[in-house]
């Protein structure tokens, strides 16, 4: 008897301690899950929309996350735990799939979360996985959920905004910010950098975040930082992609930040380096032993007709970011080859059930190149 009356009040606990999660977990049907691949998500923080006919001091309109982009991050997060973000800032100038030269954070606002997405992959050569809009409410709850976070000022911040119910008033030094001073900090824009400056600070307060989840004595707050994100964001995230987030953030996090490269342009926008971006995206966020995420060629060499084309369906299915098929000279293959990094040949060799480790060169500049024989039915 009394070992039930044990387990029930656990149990009731338990309950207790997840209940504001309870929502998202029913919504998505998932528990936590470490992704088995790195998983790209942008996070973009949305400002609000006033209607044309208010009069100061007016309220914001009904959040339908359709306005500028004030914050752009890309996460990934990865199997072993860990998490890069590049940030990007919003005075980023570039082209807009569907509507030309602007700087990147109107995108949202011209084609909606679609053309934000494809301005990302545009510019950092990166697949993204899912999206997650977040409200101008949405930084300060999360903050509240996790207990405040502790992180350096590194300056006096005074600004008061009436009509927009923003007051700031920081010093500078270690100090422990609550949700609504970690707005102030985050929305100040009096500062000498300019977008780079609020750049900045955001990569403070997400390491400053990433440290206050990863203490155990804060494992508690967890239910109640997803049920935050859950109800301040609009996103297209599946069940698996949910279920990967949550495992990685019970496992306490370790992040690294790193900004888009670039540099001061007209007007105060940010001048992408395009081949700064390459090498970044190469050395930080390409795991190049992993096959989904390198270049793979196809060539039929001796299989049936479209037999390249039917396997290029399926890896893309399975989540291979870059699948080409190429063409070369068939002739008898009896074997079907597979050529390039060792350690992402043998995975791609494991998820195919067959072929034959190869030393041979690969077809132009792909990665991995899987040479087709006729053991292919």
């Amino acid at each position: 008897m009394r070992l039930a009356l044990l387990l029930s009040v656990l149990l009731a606990g338990v309950l207790a301690l997840i209940s504001p999660a309870l929502p998202a977990l029913t919504r998505y049907g998932a528990w936590p899950r470490t992704p088995a691949h790195p998983l790209n998500l942008l996070l973009a923080g949305v400002t609000p929309n006033y209607p044309p006919s208010a009069v100061w001091p007016y309220p914001a309109s009904p959040e339908d996350y359709s306005g500028l982009t004030d914050t752009i991050v890309l996460a990934q997060l990865r199997a072993d735990g860990s998490v890069g973000l590049l940030s990007i800032p919003r005075d980023t100038w570039t082209t807009l799939p569907g509507w030309g030269a602007s700087k990147i954070n109107a995108s949202n606002r011209h084609g909606g979360p679609q053309m934000l997405v494809s301005a990302v992959q545009q510019l950092t050569g990166l697949h993204i996985d899912s999206y997650a809009l977040l409200s101008l409410n949405a930084l300060r709850d999360l903050t509240q959920a996790a207990g405040g976070v502790t992180l350096t000022v590194p300056e006096d911040m005074k600004y008061d905004d009436t009509a927009g119910h923003l007051h700031i008033d920081l010093k500078a030094g270690r100090q422990h910010l609550s949700g609504t001073q970690v707005e102030g900090f985050l929305r100040f824009r009096h500062d000498a950098l300019g977008d780079i400056g609020r750049v900045t600070r955001q990569q403070l307060f997400l390491g400053a975040l990433s440290a206050q989840l990863r203490s155990p004595l804060n494992v508690w707050r967890l239910p109640s930082v997803v049920a935050a994100l859950d109800r301040n964001a609009k996103s297209d995230l599946n069940r698996q992609d949910f279920a990967g987030i949550l495992g990685v953030a019970l496992r306490g996090p370790k992040v690294s930040t790193v900004t888009l490269p670039g540099d001061f342009g007209p007007g105060g926008t940010w001048t992408p380096d395009r081949a700064g971006i390459r090498r970044l995206v190469q050395a930080q966020f390409i795991d190049q032993s992993d096959p989904h995420n390198v270049s793979i060629a196809l060539v039929n060499m001796d299989a049936p007709q479209g037999s390249a084309a039917r396997l290029k369906a399926r890896l893309d299915a399975a989540g291979y970011q870059n699948v080409q098929v190429v063409s070369e000279d068939r002739h008898s293959y009896p074997q079907t080859t597979i050529s390039g990094q060792a350690t992402a040949a043998r995975k791609l060799q494991s998820e195919l059930g067959y072929g034959r480790l190869d030393a041979a060169a690969g077809a132009g500049d792909a990665a991995l190149t899987v040479r087709l024989g006729a053991d292919v039915k």
